[in-house]
């Protein structure tokens, strides 16, 4: 899958802007997809296996993290604000690229207190350039974070891992469960999610149209194995981690426990994940409608809003692994109550 990953994160394709990683993505799912259409959001959706048994959502988000143009000044210079979660502390010193193609490098205002965090508004773009005229972005140009693809045998780190990596994983599944497609017990609908970063949009459009009867999201989660990091149950290399709770939802238990049984099965490794701070498209699925059962598999990461997140190429395989155990084999819920 490397080679797959490294495509999908070296794309640059921010919120609201997720035509090229969707066509990316398209492009290696034609051949799997019983039917694929595009939503008015842009969300991409391919649907595999009869109409029979549930209709089961699974959703990854396409979109990253990004920048905005709001000025240039007369000297070059271009302020920007975030699109998502973008923190100044992973900001400074960091080349990005725009969707023109043009690149620059994230400096700072000197600060009075070095201490202390800089503003996002304390911050600039340096495009290499003396000049407004001479600058190769203008107000509302889009960019996000360049950083190669980094291979380091067991662990990859990029940027747009998250969730990146999460597309991959849906990817990969769907060539699993190809083989098998006319005889799935359920009815699959894959969603490539656009607008995660700013509010879980495209999942929200989408799950509506389907009207799911059960779904799961496939995104990242921190990890609590870093010197001095949060305390968290969860580490890379230890397997896929099963959402228990986020600050957006609480997974459906009756998920938890369908989850847990399959991995235990098929003798795969897993974690389990509180997680205090965040959220993804699955709390979307769940709200959707009348509701819907719903839960997440999720991708542990190191560094995640970051220009370099890292995860476990375990993990990732893994996660493919019990993804397929889950969706070909017939599941009814009741039976977890």
């Amino acid at each position: 899958m490397k080679s797959l990953i490294q495509k999908l994160v070296e794309i640059v394709s921010p919120s609201g802007f997720e035509s090229t990683i969707r066509e990316a993505v398209r492009l290696e799912i034609a051949p799997l997809a019983d039917e694929m259409s595009v939503d008015p959001m842009g969300n991409l959706i391919a649907r595999m296996g009869p109409p029979t048994g549930y209709t089961i959502m699974l959703a990854a988000h396409v979109d990253e993290i990004g920048l905005m143009v709001t000025h240039v000044d007369e000297n070059g210079f271009a302020r920007f604000v975030p699109i998502g979660g973008v923190s100044s502390r992973t900001c400074i010193g960091g080349r990005v690229r725009f969707l023109n193609g043009a690149a620059g490098v994230i400096g700072v205002e000197r600060q009075a207190d070095a201490s202390k965090l800089p503003a996002i508004d304390q911050l600039y773009i340096d495009l290499g350039v003396d000049s407004r005229k001479d600058c190769p972005v203008r107000t509302g140009d889009v960019a996000a974070f360049d950083r190669p693809f980094l291979d380091l045998g067991k662990r990859l780190v990029s940027k747009a891992m998250d969730d990146r990596i999460g597309a991959a994983v849906l990817v990969e599944t769907m060539r699993r469960v190809k083989p098998l497609a006319a005889t799935l017990p359920h009815q699959l609908v894959f969603v490539f999610s656009v607008q995660e970063e700013v509010g879980l949009r495209g999942a929200t459009t989408a799950a509506f149209g389907i009207h799911p009867d059960l779904g799961l999201a496939v995104d990242v989660t921190d990890c609590g194995d870093t010197p001095k990091g949060i305390k968290m149950d969860v580490s890379l290399g230890k397997g896929p981690a099963i959402k228990v709770r986020d600050s957006f939802m609480i997974s459906d238990p009756r998920v938890v426990r369908w989850m847990i049984g399959a991995a235990e099965k098929a003798h795969l490794p897993y974690q389990l994940e509180v997680l205090e701070r965040g959220g993804t498209d699955a709390s979307a699925i769940q709200l959707s409608q009348a509701g819907a059962p719903a839960g997440c598999l999720s991708i542990p990461s190191r560094y995640i809003h970051s220009p370099s997140e890292m995860v476990d190429y375990d993990d990732v395989q893994n996660a493919v692994h019990l993804l397929a155990a889950l969706l070909t084999q017939s599941v009814d819920l009741k039976q977890y109550e």
